[in-house]
């Protein structure tokens, strides 16, 4: 998918407020993923969204192994979800997946088969 700069502002991005509903789910969901779990994310409010952040532990990213950004999590203006991971070689937010629900977007964050936002 091509590379976004999204913003909150962003056609596709739902205009309401982040519930704290979402941010309960989203963090369980964060402590069942498959990679990296010995580190803990943090669940950042981002514009109408989340944004998870992580230690880069295997400092692919950050060479001393400092706090990236890993994942953007919207709610965009048709009831779904949008997935963004960080391309952090261009600064900038990649629209990954568009899915009805919450729950199938962070099924794609929890697995990660190919390392896109867990790096």
């Amino acid at each position: 998918m091509s590379a976004l700069r999204a913003r909150e502002s962003e056609p596709g991005v739902r205009a309401e407020p982040v519930a704290s509903l979402d941010a309960r789910r989203i963090r369980r969901a964060l402590a069942q993923r498959a990679r990296y779990k010995y580190v803990q994310p943090r669940l950042l409010a981002e514009g109408q969204g989340w944004k998870v952040v992580s230690p880069n532990c295997s400092r692919n990213v950050d060479k001393a192994g400092g706090e990236i950004d890993i994942a953007w999590l919207a709610p965009s203006d048709d009831g779904g979800w949008l997935l963004f991971s960080r391309d952090h070689a261009e600064d900038c937010w990649q629209l990954r997946h568009h899915e009805r629900s919450l729950p199938a977007v962070l099924l794609h964050l929890q697995q990660d088969p190919s390392r896109i936002f867990w790096p």
